[in-house]
């Protein structure tokens, strides 16, 4: 068999993310973690209490943040091992102990903002003005006012709270059948030569020169999906249904008027990106045309949509990757280049190639007081270099706000997170395309900005009206099926491959099943395009050296949640209330593709 992929124990240990800055053993951990059990007998202490002065206000405030930072360390630590061996029985059972935890912690701490709520606007202002410790919570407080009507009693939240661990279990289920049981038949080319399938290969078949293993890697890796339709759907399903009951239990009219009332922002950001989208999808069906009569076939499948176009796709080795992503960020300054280039070379930020087992996809992950962790399945190519610099720009989003923000907030809304992660890759792309001219590397890296696009301004949109139908429909009170959640999927996908492309309907129907994460983060999927939209805009003003756009950006970095997300964005220079940033997205998607035909016809 070609490329045997290793097992984890295999993994070279510098290839492999450094677990041991934030627990040197397993023994620690535990210590830590029992620790943390402990420390909850600490919360009689503070119950009914926090109006009683801004000591002791700011007291439970020490109390409650410290307890969630070593939470957090505890989560992040269990899942540096459980994400790239999920047959790790062991990992996993620290995982579940440590979600556990945050049930039970969720659930014990639920009584704090229903009793903050019973104080008055001008109490907490008067604590907040009398206590240094306190000086900086005004934000919080004018979020937790703003939130108000949602939140429930103390005894409600505290059931609320106590619910996350069980309500994770569709999202986890789903993630183990993905991840760590189902079984793939090998791709297999035109030459009889086979090619394992797993979560970490799957994306680089998809891109192979070779037909015949692209249309066996789809097809084999869709059918192994639908094998398992029936359960995969009823955990869905069920993820759904978790959405809409919290959405009715905390006072929303909607699904969607909860996930995006939680950040504060307005059903209509989702609704005009949606309708943008869709006007622009004449964009995506001249690709498509394109795409099927530069390949010479007759008919486009949907395997064949990342068909490379280039006669020599370029090998691009990982520290190759780095060099470039370095050179391409150094618009942003010195001091953003050196903390990236320590972090991946001398810190181990990264767990850099596929192995067995190991998680699909690529993410960023930590807490404050850790790394901002890098997973990666790196493949040697451009796709996987843009996948890098995109997890680099969210890993120093977070690395900057947890180191200009107190915990309260050192984290960001999953709204804003999808600009950072955007605006690296706009500016490695950008700098590539300046500096390398040689046609075939052109060719190379328009194919992987418009397979980015293709993710983020294509799949994640239709997945988005899926999304918004689906939680509709159980609103409704109408049942999910396999069925029906196939039909819709390729409904959706068939407008928007506009009759340009052959569909596999139950291939193609399926899609929603590969998604284990996206789909049960609740009305998450959007904000990639969003995201890629805000993050041109902004990457486009510091290219072209707008005033203070540089210091702007960083400032953004900097904000993590102590300011509302759409305000972050506006003072960095984008208005995601209006449909300009996006329409201006789709500008430069059709000017890759005009580039690509002059490129490729001439």
């Amino acid at each position: 068999m070609a490329n045997p992929v290793l097992t984890r124990s295999e993994v070279p240990i510098e290839h492999t993310w450094d677990a041991t800055s934030i627990y040197p053993t397993h023994a620690v951990w535990e210590t830590t973690f029992q620790e943390t059990e402990k420390r909850l007998e600490e919360v009689s202490r503070y119950g009914g209490k926090l109006g009683d002065s801004a000591n002791a206000l700011a007291e439970w405030f020490a109390y409650s943040e410290s307890v969630v930072n070593t939470l957090w360390k505890l989560y992040v630590y269990a899942g540096l091992f459980s994400e790239v061996d999920t047959a790790d029985s062991e990992a996993a059972g620290r995982e579940a102990r440590v979600r556990g935890l945050y049930a039970r912690i969720m659930g014990t701490f639920a009584f704090a903002e229903p009793e903050l709520l019973a104080l008055s606007k001008e109490t907490l202002t008067q604590f907040q003005q009398s206590d240094p410790r306190l000086s900086h919570f005004g934000q919080y407080f004018d979020q937790l006012e703003k939130r108000k009507p949602h939140v429930r009693s103390a005894e409600v939240e505290e059931l609320l709270g106590t619910v996350q661990e069980p309500f994770g279990t569709s999202n986890n289920a789903h993630s183990a059948l993905a991840d760590a049981d189902l079984v793939f038949k090998p791709a297999v080319g035109s030459d009889g030569t086979t090619h394992e399938i797993t979560q970490g290969t799957i994306n680089a078949l998809l891109i192979h020169p070779d037909r015949e293993v692209r249309r066996t890697a789809f097809e084999n890796y869709g059918d192994a999906f639908l094998a398992v339709k029936n359960c995969i759907s009823n955990t869905l399903a069920s993820g759904v249904q978790q959405n809409v009951f919290m959405a009715r239990a905390r006072n929303y009219n909607s699904a969607i008027e909860a996930a995006l009332g939680a950040n504060f922002i307005p059903t209509d950001v989702f609704h005009n990106l949606i309708a943008t989208f869709k006007k622009n999808l004449p964009t995506w069906h001249k690709y498509w045309d394109l795409r099927r009569r530069v390949l010479g076939y007759d008919t486009l499948h949907v395997y064949d949509c990342k068909a490379p176009l280039s006669k020599a796709s370029p090998v691009v080795s990982f520290d190759q990757a780095v060099d470039w992503i370095e050179e391409g960020m150094k618009p942003l300054g010195e001091e953003y280049v050196a903390i990236m280039r320590k972090g991946v070379r001398e810190q181990r930020w990264v767990d850099i190639y596929p192995n067995k087992n190991k998680r699909m996809g690529a993410f960023s992950s930590g807490a404050a007081g850790t790394f901002p962790y890098i997973l990666m399945n790196y493949n040697d190519d451009v796709y996987s270099m843009s996948t890098l610099a995109h997890e680099l720009g969210h890993s120093l989003h977070s690395y900057y706000a947890w180191q200009t923000q107190p915990l309260t907030y050192s984290d960001y809304s999953i709204f804003v997170a999808e600009v950072a992660s955007n605006f690296d890759q706009a500016l490695v792309r950008n700098y590539l395309l300046e500096t390398n001219p040689d046609a075939n590397f052109q060719i190379a890296l328009l194919e992987e900005a418009m397979a980015n696009y293709h993710r983020y301004f294509f799949v994640m949109p239709t997945l988005a009206r899926f999304e918004l139908e689906m939680h509709e429909r159980v609103e409704r009170g109408e049942a999910l099926t396999d069925q029906s959640l196939m039909d819709l999927m390729t409904e959706l996908f068939a407008e928007g491959y506009g009759g340009k492309v052959e569909l596999d309907k139950d291939r193609i129907g399926i899609t929603w099943a590969q998604f284990p994460t996206h789909l049960y983060s609740n009305f998450y999927v959007f904000q990639y395009a969003t995201g890629i939209s805000a993050a041109n805009a902004l990457a486009n003003g510091v290219l072209r050296g707008d005033e203070n756009a540089q210091e702007k950006y960083l400032d953004f970095l900097r904000a993590g949640s102590s300011q509302y997300p759409l305000d972050a964005l506006k003072n960095a220079g984008v208005d995601l209330t209006q449909p300009e940033p996006v329409d201006a997205a789709f500008a430069l998607l059709a000017e890759y593709v005009d580039r690509l035909e002059t490129l490729l016809t001439t």
